[in-house]
C-alpha cells in the first residue's frame, strides 16, 4: 500500500472536522439556494430569503471561483482583504464537494440525488444510454472510462442523463437576460449542456484579465430587463490541486481573486450586484492508499468511479459483501467510511427522497476518506493520483464555501 507523503502537507494545526452529510447543522443554505435565492431579487426587487444575504438588484454578477472554500479564505484573509471583507454567508457545496456536482446543484437549484450529476465520475442508469454495454462516465470531461477516454456525447447524451433544467433556465423563461463569461472550450461541453440550459450571450474569459473584460463589458450595455451574469474562473482550483492549498502558489492565485473582485465591485453600475461564490474547498493529501496496487481492495470489484475523496464501487454479483469486509480488514474506519447504497440512500448523503434511477447510479459500496485520506488509483487515474490538493468529501475544508456580496 502506497503510503508516500504528498509534497504540501496538511499543516500541522490543522483540525479536519466532519460535516456528515445527512446533519446540515449551522449551514443549512447549500449552492442549490443560490440561484433561486437571486431569481427572487431579480423578478421581485427588495424580496428577501430567509437565511440569505439582502440582495437588491436589477442586474446579478455571479462569480464561480473554482476551489473557493470558506475555511481556507478564512484561514488566508491576510491575503484576501476584499474577499473577508465581503463574506456574508457560510454555504455547504452539498455531497460530493465536486465541480461536476456543484455546478449542476447550483444552475439547477437541486442537489444531485435530484438532478443525477451524483459525482466526479459514476455509472449512468441504462435508460441515460444509447448504445453499448455500461461504462463509466466522467462528468467533468463528459467522457468515458477516464477523465481523457473517448467522448461520451453520443453514448451518453447530456439530455438523458440530467434532463431537469432547473432554475437558470427558470430564470430566461421568466425574461431574465442571461450572459456567460466562460473558458471558450466549455461552450458545447457535456456537463455545459446539462448545467447551463438557458440560452444566452457567451464572452470566452480563460484568464483573471479576460473575466473582468467580459464582466465589465457585458455590464456597460442597457438593458431593459433584469440580466444575470455567470462568471467562471479557475485558478484557483488549478493551483491547489497541484501545489495544494495553502502553498505560495495558491496564495498567489488567491490575491488574484482578490483583485478581480475588487475590480468587478468598483466597477458596477447603482442596480448591479456582486455576488462571489466557490464550488467546493480543498485540502492538501494526507494518507494515500493506492487501489491500482491493493488487490484486496479491488477483488469483486466491476468498476470503480468517483475520485481520490469518494469512490463508488461497483461490484460483482454476489461479491458486496466480500468487498465490504475487504475494506474493513484492510482499509479501516479511521481512513475511509464504507456504506452500501442502502445506507447511504437512507442517510441522505445525495439528498432525500431520490428516485430509482439516480438511485441505481450510486456504487453497490461507496468509501469516503477520512480525515486527509485519499484513494488513489495510480494506473488508471495517473494525473488525479499526483495531485496534492483534492476535494469531494464531507470536511470542512471541502464542504464549507462563502458567499461574498457587493453593490454598486
Amino acid at each position: 500500500m502506497d503510503r508516500a507523503p504528498s509534497a504540501q502537507p496538511a499543516p500541522a494545526d490543522l483540525v479536519v472536522e466532519e460535516l456528515p452529510p445527512a446533519d446540515w447543522g449551522a449551514h443549512p443554505r447549500t449552492l442549490a439556494d443560490v440561484l433561486p435565492w437571486i431569481g427572487a431579487t431579480l423578478l421581485d426587487p427588495g424580496a428577501a430569503t430567509e437565511g440569505m444575504p439582502h440582495l437588491a438588484a436589477s442586474t446579478v454578477v455571479l462569480l464561480m471561483v473554482d476551489g473557493l472554500g470558506d475555511r481556507l479564505l478564512q484561514r488566508h484573509a491576510d491575503d484576501a482583504p476584499t474577499l473577508a471583507r465581503l463574506r456574508a454567508a457560510t454555504l455547504r457545496a452539498g455531497f460530493p464537494s465536486t465541480t461536476a456536482t456543484s455546478i449542476t446543484s447550483l444552475t439547477t437549484g437541486a442537489p444531485c440525488g435530484v438532478h443525477g450529476i451524483i459525482g466526479y465520475a459514476f455509472r449512468p442508469d441504462d435508460d441515460s444510454r444509447t448504445r453499448g454495454t455500461p461504462r463509466l462516465l466522467n462528468a467533468l470531461r463528459w467522457t468515458m472510462d477516464s477523465s481523457g477516454g473517448p467522448s461520451a456525447l453520443v453514448t451518453y447524451p447530456p439530455n438523458l442523463v440530467a434532463p431537469l433544467a432547473g432554475a437558470l433556465a427558470g430564470l430566461a423563461d421568466a425574461g431574465v437576460e442571461i450572459s456567460y463569461v466562460m473558458p471558450g472550450e466549455f461552450r458545447g461541453t457535456g456537463l455545459t449542456q446539462v448545467a447551463f440550459r438557458a440560452t444566452g450571450r457567451y464572452w470566452p474569459a480563460n484568464s483573471s484579465d479576460s473575466v473582468l473584460d467580459g464582466v465589465v463589458n457585458t455590464l456597460v450595455r442597457r438593458s431593459k430587463r433584469p440580466r444575470f451574469v455567470y462568471a467562471y474562473l479557475s485558478d484557483l482550483d488549478a493551483a491547489g490541486h497541484r501545489y495544494g492549498p495553502g502553498s505560495p502558489e495558491w496564495l498567489g492565485a488567491l490575491r488574484t481573486v482578490d483583485r478581480l473582485v475588487a475590480d468587478i465591485a468598483s466597477s458596477l453600475p447603482a442596480d448591479a450586484s456582486l455576488a462571489v461564490t466557490g464550488d467546493h474547498g480543498m485540502l492538501a493529501a494526507g494518507r494515500r492508499i493506492d487501489l491500482d496496487v491493493e488487490d484486496a481492495l479491488t477483488a469483486g470489484v466491476a468498476m470503480i468511479a468517483g475520485e481520490p475523496r469518494v469512490r463508488h464501487l461497483y461490484t460483482e454479483d454476489g461479491a458486496r459483501d466480500d468487498v465490504l469486509a475487504a475494506w474493513a480488514q484492510v482499509v479501516g474506519d479511521d481512513d475511509a467510511r464504507t456504506a452500501t447504497r442502502e445506507q447511504v440512500l437512507d442517510e441522505g448523503w445525495f439528498g432525500h427522497a431520490v428516485p430509482p434511477r439516480i438511485a441505481s447510479r450510486i456504487g453497490d459500496i461507496v468509501a469516503v476518506g477520512q480525515g486527509t485520506t485519499v484513494l488513489v488509483r495510480s494506473e488508471a487515474e495517473p494525473s488525479e493520483a499526483k495531485m496534492i490538493g483534492h476535494h469531494g468529501a464531507w470536511t470542512a475544508d471541502e464542504q464549507l464555501v462563502p458567499l461574498l456580496v457587493a453593490s454598486g
